[in-house]
């Protein structure tokens, strides 16, 4: 039974059981616990992770707000992400804080905006087709990796620009390997015990990393002997052209630790939604029909919008978003420490009924004609720190899903719902979003009119 905490330095009330005891119930049953916490003890809390010090848990979007519009350097988002230190490097965007942040973000942004990011849409909508005609008819399979593959193939030549041949098949082998071991329970069962700054030294951690980093290395200095940056528009070709406001390029380890950046967070959290999308779909089939209805009409995108945006309220990837105070902050009638990790929880703001009525339920039409509120909508956080690549995921995101449900029919491999499963820091279909697929008949001129639906 929750029981009430003590309020020493200011923290607000939170469960008393041990911290090895808060810690797994937040890696196993997450969502069930930190909801029984919210209603022992309101919108904002306290938990003790391992590792990680004290966590107050923060669930209305008007704390929410004061934390993502705060200042940065008091509300340390790259201290908050230490524990992504083993696989992506010092030098990523998300470790990084203050001024180092900024110059990095600086250059990082523009390809994932405007034309640029338009630019990509053909390699997504390759990736998807390639991919949708190697699914087996009439038997159950997990869409999970399959969604996986596709996002893999996107960043792959969207990132690097590679084309067909052996450096790509190795990278995607390679890859996969790493990833495998980065998001596997022992690895991160690791992380909890020692800690990141530990683990990203051990010899078997950084025998796991190499390989992908030998290649990254070989592609960097090819590269960089190469005059033809400004005639391609791959990302690692626009980093190498890019400059620091001193007039300086990026270092062979800046550039290595924000392409695995790329390549781990752009492959992972959009190929988890897009399962997430399919899996919510096929167990509300009127709503898949009305999708595929108005994507085959060439009419405007709101309704896939709506159905993405929905997806990602009630199935977010994450469960939150950590900030590391640098210093005392008063927030929420408490006065909290420096040190302490305020963080702004996505599956709880997401769940108010005040916001959402019924919030468990699966319901794209609330989004239409809606924009959602800045802080009542948060999965790719906010302020300063929002995910610079959200723009990109959700382009991807429309192109892919709109692929998939003008291709195939879906239905469920089993009736009931999949709860969500922990793979590293995302939330998962337990089952691999599970389904079976009948063969499509596509109208016609469908192929034209989703290209017009998702331009």
């Amino acid at each position: 039974m929750l029981q009430r905490g003590d309020q020493s330095a200011g923290l607000p009330p939170g469960p008393r059981y041990p911290r090895l005891i808060q810690t797994l119930g937040w890696a196993t049953r997450g969502g069930p616990f930190l909801e029984r916490c919210r209603a022992r003890y309101g919108d904002m809390f306290t938990l003790r992770i391992a590792q990680e010090g004290n966590w107050v848990m923060l669930a209305d979007p008007e704390l929410v707000k004061q934390v993502f519009t705060g200042d940065p350097a008091v509300y340390h988002a790259g201290e908050g992400n230490e524990i992504l230190l083993p696989v992506v490097g010092p030098n990523s965007v998300l470790l990084l804080d203050d001024q180092p942040h900024m110059r990095q973000r600086k250059l990082l942004l523009p390809p994932f905006h405007g034309e640029r990011m338009q630019r990509y849409g053909e390699i997504m909508d390759r990736a998807a087709r390639e991919e949708i005609e190697r699914w087996p008819f009439d038997e159950p399979f997990e869409l999970l990796p399959r969604m996986q593959a596709v996002t893999l193939e996107v960043i792959l030549k969207a990132v690097f620009g590679f084309v067909e041949g052996a450096r790509l098949e190795e990278m995607r082998v390679r890859l996969r390997r790493m990833l495998k071991h980065s998001t596997d329970a022992s690895t991160w069962a690791l992380l909890a015990l020692i800690g990141p700054h530990r683990a990203a030294r051990l010899p078997i951690v950084r025998r796991q990393i190499a390989p992908v980093d030998e290649l990254i290395a070989e592609e960097i200095a090819e590269r960089r002997s190469q005059g033809d940056l400004s005639e391609r528009d791959d990302i690692l070709s626009l980093l190498l052209a890019a400059r620091h406001e001193d007039g300086s390029p990026m270092s062979d380890d800046e550039l290595r630790d924000e392409l695995v950046t790329l390549l781990v967070a752009g492959h992972e959290t959009t190929a988890t939604a897009l399962s997430w999308s399919l899996e919510r779909l096929v167990r509300h089939p009127e709503k898949l029909d009305r999708l595929r209805a108005e994507v085959a009409a060439g009419e405007e995108d709101d309704y896939l919008d709506a159905v993405i945006k929905e997806t990602l309220r009630v199935r977010p990837v994450l469960h939150v978003v950590v900030r590391k105070l640098t210093e005392a902050v008063e927030l929420g009638g408490h006065t909290l420490p420096a040190g302490t990790r305020v963080v702004p929880c996505i599956h709880l703001v997401h769940r108010r009924d005040d916001l959402y009525p019924d919030p468990h339920a699966f319901r794209p039409e609330r989004f239409l004609g809606v924009s959602p509120g800045t802080y009542n909508w948060i999965p790719f956080g906010g302020g300063v720190r929002r995910c610079l690549g959200a723009s990109f995921a959700l382009f991807e995101m429309k192109r892919v899903l709109g692929a998939v449900v003008m291709s195939v029919e879906l239905e469920p491999a089993e009736p009931s719902f999949e709860p969500a499963r922990r793979r590293a820091i995302t939330l998962t279909p337990s089952r691999g979003a599970s389904v079976v697929v009948r063969p499509g008949a596509e109208p016609a001129g469908a192929g034209s009119s989703l290209a017009a639906a998702q331009a």
